[in-house]
């Protein structure tokens, strides 16, 4: 590459937050199901970045709408810069976009969407090295727009503003219109490969094969939520009736010799009951060996998981690289302690690949199975296992969050529950023995019923 020629590559995407993205494939996903759509393909489009950062020296961006530079650098990691979108229509915030990384010094700058998964390194290469010859690249989509747009910086700075301002965006008409401009302005000008973005319901198939997946194995696969439950006929109606919208998960409750007719109401509601001595381990162990599913997810039994988690579970675990995931923690309350709990665990989750049992931990059940389950400890079982899977690979955090019972902080006190969780986890990390801790945690316990560790 030249001395003094510096390439950016810029990539435009959305924070996953539901019912804010993908709005077009929420008759078929629901808002979860397309926020996390809108988070798989984005770490796809992201994944194809760095291996191309990784041929080449440029500097990346990402241009996001929705979220905080703080969320899109605990989602996608260090390593890129990160800016708002900003005001204006798609054009504006393209020439927006264009004109800053022109501005920081850059010679030529190559944009691209985050819904084209079919996105390679040799189209990116090509984009970038057309530009060392031409004033302009385009990328065609099968929709009529352009998935991919780059700029030589001395054209950017006579012809930009006509090719941005003049375009009927979200139209067939996009890709002619800009072509028809550059040709009026004599811009030479290359064409990359056609490419499907995926926009609606119909093009959903078109992610399934770039993601290495299809949807006929994703309809067919099926996950097994287990749940172990111990007294919880209060708030296991409510777990089990939010799970039956689902026709691709069994669901297994696991009780531990429940008094208040836990079991008897679990079975009322159509779902398989198992019997196991009072350990949660142990418990979670057994529903893990009686489940027929591909994907084991585990859930306490106050714990609600989003509309539509059996797609997005299935989606996340189809990715190349997966090893285990979990969602984002949300508590049912307002009290702002709880809301300050919930961002601490949630940055905890991304930026330490930890998250917790109260997360819906879920897991291929080949690799659960591979790595012996959970140790059979009476306490810190979920924690032990999350670091034995973050040795096999990254733990994927769903952009949806759970809807967890507060009782467990609201029951001892939110302090002195938070106090003693973190108690709990430094003794363990300091080598003392999860028997031991458990019959300190025991006699704290018996103080208030319902703490359980988060």
């Amino acid at each position: 590459m030249p001395q003094g020629y510096h390439e950016r590559l810029i990539v435009f995407t959305r924070y996953p937050d539901p019912g804010t993205t993908k709005t077009r494939m929420i008759p078929e996903l629901g808002v979860e199901g397309a926020a996390g759509l809108q988070y798989q393909m984005t770490n796809h489009i992201i994944s194809r970045v760095k291996e191309f950062a990784e041929l080449r020296p440029l500097t990346i961006e990402i241009r996001f709408e929705g979220g905080s530079i703080k969320l899109m650098g605990e989602w996608l990691g260090s390593g890129f810069s990160y800016s708002h979108q900003g005001d204006g229509d798609i054009g504006q915030r393209m020439e927006r976009a264009m004109t800053d990384g022109f501005m920081d010094g850059c010679t030529a700058v190559v944009i691209i969407g985050s819904d084209i998964p079919d996105i390679t390194c040799d189209i990116l290469q090509r984009a970038f090295e057309g530009l060392k010859k031409h004033d302009l690249t385009l990328g065609p989509a099968s929709d009529g727009g352009y998935y991919l747009v780059g700029w030589h910086q001395f054209a950017f700075k006579q012809w930009s503003h006509q090719l941005f301002s003049a375009i009927d965006w979200g139209t067939r008409r996009v890709l002619p219109q800009t072509l028809a401009i550059a040709k009026s302005l004599k811009l030479s000008y290359i064409l990359l490969d056609t490419l499907a973005d995926v926009d609606c319901p119909e093009d959903l198939a078109i992610w399934h094969q770039a993601s290495g997946q299809t949807s006929a194995p994703i309809a067919s696969k099926c996950i097994s939520v287990i749940i172990p439950t111990l007294n919880e006929a209060q708030t296991i109606k409510k777990t089990i009736s939010s799970l039956a919208k689902s026709r691709q998960t069994e669901i297994i409750v696991v009780d531990g010799g429940s008094q208040d007719g836990t079991a008897q109401l679990a079975k009322s509601l159509g779902v398989r009951v198992i019997t196991t001595e009072p350990s949660k381990a142990r418990q979670m162990n057994a529903g893990a060996a009686a489940a027929r599913g591909d994907v084991l997810l585990f859930l306490h039994a106050d714990t609600c998981l989003p509309d539509n988690f059996a797609e997005t579970v299935l989606m996340a675990a189809a990715q190349n690289g997966f090893c285990a995931g979990a969602f984002k923690l949300g508590i049912n309350s307002d009290a702002p302690a709880l809301r300050f709990i919930e961002r601490v665990a949630n940055w905890r989750s991304h930026f330490f690949q930890m998250p917790y049992g109260d997360q819906a931990l879920f897991v291929l059940r080949d690799l659960f199975y591979e790595i012996g389950g959970f140790p059979d400890f009476p306490i810190m079982e979920d924690f032990e296992l999350i670091r034995r899977l973050r040795r096999r690979g990254k733990i994927t955090i769903l952009p949806e969050s759970v809807h967890t019972s507060p009782r467990r902080w609201l029951n001892f006190g939110i302090f002195k529950t938070w106090l003693l969780n973190q108690i709990i986890l430094s003794a363990y990390c300091l080598g003392i023995s999860p028997q031991r801790l458990s019959q300190w945690y025991g006699r704290e316990k018996s103080k208030s019923d319902g703490i359980n560790f988060r």
